[in-house]
């Protein structure tokens, strides 16, 4: 691939920058994390203004810049350098697609233009299992049936149900873990319909503030600055997202791709980060009367590190610029395991300082080892990208059924 950008698409890396550098500092993060939004609106309606940032990858019919998933991915690199608390990941890679992907033209006129001036936001919520689990990350996605239970709640009990209700539909149910789901103003909520026999999944579209039996929690989690929340339904009133008839088949495992390289770009952009600062410690850290960084074993732990950020940079642009499932699958994978060993060798770096709560080392840390968990496991992850790719075969040499044999490429 070309890795050279265009100068739009720098201007919008060093625009965000800018910004970003004036209003994302440390404090401003501990104190938007703080906030019954956890994050901070103001900021985010300026993203929303200059440089546009929720409509980024929104066409502009609707209101959008009309760019693709590489400059989303840009943008969130530089997001990630500064742990920037946001509704963007929930709201522009996740929800944006699936309501262009699978909703009626009413309901791509009337949403996606509030989604793309940031004056609405929005979410997934997945009632059971994981996020990517349920995109087709680290499991085989909506298309084979009886996975599709498990990810939306499953058999009779469990997860999120849906009954029809005169000529509506109403949810019944609770979901654990939902990014920014105390904020968002606009639920995707995935929900069992059918009956047992004939059970089937559904994406309804539930506006909290308009909707009655809508209850949201929000929980403590270890990486503050990646709000969740615990979303209960009783009784609530949904819409249905697509035409009447339609299931959630193949497209949330497409969106997959895209979450995972944009979460790629995010991680790559915190571990630059993260070593950016280990860096300039090392060459101020004194002991034994010269800068640490001028010991050999230290040079080498920083220059192994930077390798391992310059390669999951690269496969996070290639995962972007080419939205295959595979390369996605292996970016965020290679960028989570960068992240957890850069920001942990920040800490020891950093020496006592990088585990007190003032310094900025161990945010990261717990950035890394709080996406691993949300987005991982790194092995599932690889895992699921070698089936995408096919890279292993079914038979054996001998056409043995059950054997694994590798492809050769």
């Amino acid at each position: 691939m070309d890795a050279a950008f265009s100068d739009e698409e720098e201007e919008i890396r060093r625009t965000l920058r800018e910004v970003l550098a004036k209003h994302a500092g440390m404090a401003e993060v501990r104190a938007a994390v703080l906030t019954p939004a956890g994050h901070d609106t103001d900021l985010w309606r300026r993203l929303a203004e200059r440089p546009g940032l929720p409509g980024l990858a929104v066409e502009r019919r609707y209101g959008g810049a009309g760019c693709g998933l590489l400059e989303l991915a840009l943008a969130c690199e530089e997001t990630g350098r500064v742990l920037l608390p946001s509704p963007l990941l929930a709201t522009s890679a996740v929800t944006v697609p699936l309501i262009a992907a699978l909703g009626t033209r009413e309901q791509r006129d009337d949403l996606l233009p509030c989604l793309a001036s940031g004056e609405l936001t929005g979410t997934l919520v997945v009632p059971r299992g994981t996020l990517p689990a349920a995109l087709g990350l680290t499991g085989p996605g909506p298309v084979d049936r009886s996975w599709n239970g498990d990810w939306a709640g499953g058999g009779r009990t469990g997860g999120v149900q849906a009954r029809r209700s005169g000529d509506g539909w109403r949810l019944y149910g609770e979901a654990p873990q939902v990014l920014d789901g105390h904020s968002a103003g606009l639920l995707l909520v995935a929900a069992r319909t059918g009956g047992y026999a004939e059970t089937r999944t559904l994406l309804f579209v539930v506006r909290p503030a308009t909707a009655s039996g809508v209850t949201r929690t929000r929980l403590t989690s270890l990486d503050e600055t990646r709000p969740q929340a615990r979303v209960e339904l009783r009784d609530t009133e949904a819409e249905p997202l697509g035409p009447p008839g339609s299931r959630v088949r193949g497209e949330p495992a497409e969106v997959g791709a895209g979450v995972a390289a944009v979460l790629a770009a995010e991680a790559v952009g915190a571990a630059d980060r993260a070593l950016e600062r280990t860096v300039g410690y090392a060459r101020v850290r004194e002991q034994f009367g010269r800068p640490i960084g001028s010991f050999q074993a230290v040079k080498h732990r920083l220059a192994d590190l930077y390798v391992a950020v310059e390669a999951a940079r690269s496969a996070a642009y290639y995962a972007a610029w080419s939205g295959r499932p595979a390369a996605a699958g292996l970016a965020l994978a290679q960028a989570l395991e960068t992240a957890r060993r850069v920001s942990g060798e920040a800490v020891q770096l950093h020496g006592g300082i990088g585990v007190t709560w003032e310094h900025e080392a161990q945010l990261y840390f717990k950035r890394a080892a709080s996406d691993e968990l949300l987005f991982g496991p790194v092995d599932r992850l690889r895992a699921r990208a070698a089936e995408t790719a096919g890279l292993f075969d079914t038979t054996g040499p001998f056409g043995v059924p059950g054997e694994r044999e590798a492809v050769v490429l």
